[in-house]
């Protein structure tokens, strides 16, 4: 699926429905990075950014929305999800990385918005933000790769990277949790604290 193009999205929708008749958790993960300082980054790359990590959720959102707003008009005692993989970047700014953070910290804002009209219809929605994943292919890539995890590292408490089984385990508690919607979890070991 191209979760950018509207189409595509609701094909998908129109598939799981026709295959599984429903489901029970959204998870949002499509997510891209075109870092570049404002005074040089092309306009492409930023809409880009924008369209991957701000449109395609709420294109995610409507039309999986829709399929989980008539389940609950079947089962009204029954809770789902919508889960957008955030970032970090959405609770605090990016050098040099405006588009992602922008986009990110709209990501947030449809997260609340939504939030509070799938209530209604039995879903809660809520956002992870994790950390880096400093042994991703943005660090660790030979020749693409940042190669001052050190530095970043110094920056984290727990003095690690996010990993894998971290944003699981928030995915868990999220939907285990029955009393929060329009959260921003951040997962970032201490890196980036709510106030």
């Amino acid at each position: 699926v191209n979760v950018a193009d509207e189409d595509s999205v609701a094909a998908m929708a129109a598939e799981i429905e026709r295959v599984t008749g429903g489901l029970d958790l959204v998870v949002s993960n499509a997510g891209i990075v075109r870092a570049g300082s404002v005074l040089e980054q092309d306009a492409s790359a930023f809409r880009l950014s924008t369209d991957i990590n701000y449109v395609a959720f709420f294109l995610v959102t409507k039309h999986l929305g829709q399929l989980l707003a008539r389940q609950h008009s079947t089962a009204p005692e029954w809770l789902t999800d919508i889960i957008q993989i955030n970032s970090k970047s959405g609770l605090v700014g990016s050098n040099k990385n405006a588009a992602y953070a922008g986009s990110k910290f709209g990501g947030i804002g449809l997260v609340q918005s939504f939030a509070l009209e799938m209530v209604a219809h039995g879903v809660k929605v809520n956002a992870i933000c994790p950390g880096n994943f400093y042994d991703g292919p943005l660090w660790s890539d030979p020749d693409r790769g940042l190669f001052v995890k050190e530095f970043y590292e110094a920056k984290v408490p727990m003095r690690r990277g996010a990993q894998g089984i971290d944003v699981l385990r928030a995915i868990f508690y999220i939907v285990e949790q029955e009393y929060e919607t329009g959260q921003a979890v951040p997962v970032t070991g201490g890196q980036v604290m709510l106030s």
